[in-house]
């Protein structure tokens, strides 16, 4: 059940064999859909919060992010199984293969959720009602490839919910989470539409819309339009947080890798996609580390 993206070696080598289809279920074997999903949440507590304080967080955020990560996935697969028996890259998952029935996959789904239950738990009553109102936007992404030919502006929306949530656990509501909030969107859009370049031929044959299809031979113009403005909006949260010119710089190393993404990407090369794509992971110490600087 391997594909290009697939890490099938540590954690997923060590755990029993029968077991290894959940963690494939939950993408365990790819932990960079769990990382991206933590990021926005660990910038917001480093942006609005003191992390002397505030650092069980971090870990906190990190444990409801692999959970929440693996629930999505095992509901996106529940939605999709016709639809992955139809493209080469997904036919072998869990589910479309058979070595998870569809009852199984329920019940392990609720089981993910119920530990994101007990991390909602350690949240305030304001964060707690921001997290819970993800739940209809969640459940309605797996549809948006059918409806729109923008899923990944959907797919930002709920991967950057966490930006909320984390922001209204250390801070006050206000005009700097939103603009950290939008600029992940932003940032979301461009770094899955390089992942939608590895689909693009098998989604233009099942009808499969996305943001890679939308642009077609602008992709490269349209990451780096998207990636430009996610820059623009966090340079404004981080302007409203600590307005000096000086704390910006902070952002300058962000900004480079993101501009070598979008400058160096072939829309015809998949794996050099796939790899762009996971170097999103660094974009996201990068920017931590930037957050870290401008909140102290």
């Amino acid at each position: 059940m391997l594909v290009p993206d697939t890490e099938y070696r540590g954690f997923m080598a060590a755990i029993p064999a029968a077991t290894r289809p959940y963690a494939l279920l939950a993408r365990f074997d790819r932990p960079i859909g769990w990382w991206l999903l933590y990021w926005p949440c660990a910038w917001a507590v480093l942006l609005a919060g003191d992390i002397r304080h505030d650092w069980p967080l971090l870990v906190w955020f990190l444990i409801g992010s692999i959970a929440m990560r693996g629930a999505g996935c095992v509901y996106n697969d529940i939605v999709d199984r016709d639809l992955d028996a139809q493209v080469a890259r997904t036919r072998t998952r869990p589910l479309p293969s058979g070595a998870v029935s569809l009852k199984a996959a329920w019940a392990w789904l609720v089981a993910l959720c119920l530990i994101g239950l007990i991390v909602l738990l350690q949240l305030p009553p304001v964060a707690q009602v921001i997290a819970l109102a993800s739940i209809a936007p969640v459940a309605a992404y797996p549809f948006m490839k059918r409806i729109t030919w923008w899923p990944q502006a959907w797919l930002g929306i709920v991967f950057s919910w966490g930006a909320l949530v984390a922001w209204a656990t250390v801070g006050s509501v206000g005009l700097p989470m939103l603009a950290l909030y939008a600029g992940c969107i932003a940032w979301v859009i461009g770094y899955d539409t390089i992942y939608a370049l590895q689909d693009i031929e098998d989604d233009a044959l099942i009808g499969v819309r996305s943001s890679a299809r939308a642009l077609g031979t602008n992709v490269r113009a349209g990451v780096l339009g998207f990636y430009a403005l996610a820059l623009a909006l966090w340079v404004w949260a981080f302007w409203l947080v600590r307005p000096d010119v000086v704390a910006l710089a902070a952002l300058l190393p962000t900004a480079v890798h993101l501009a070598w993404q979008a400058l160096t990407l072939k829309a015809a090369d998949g794996s050099g996609a796939l790899l762009r794509f996971r170097t999103n992971r660094d974009v996201g110490v990068l920017m931590a580390l930037a957050c870290l600087v401008v909140g102290l």
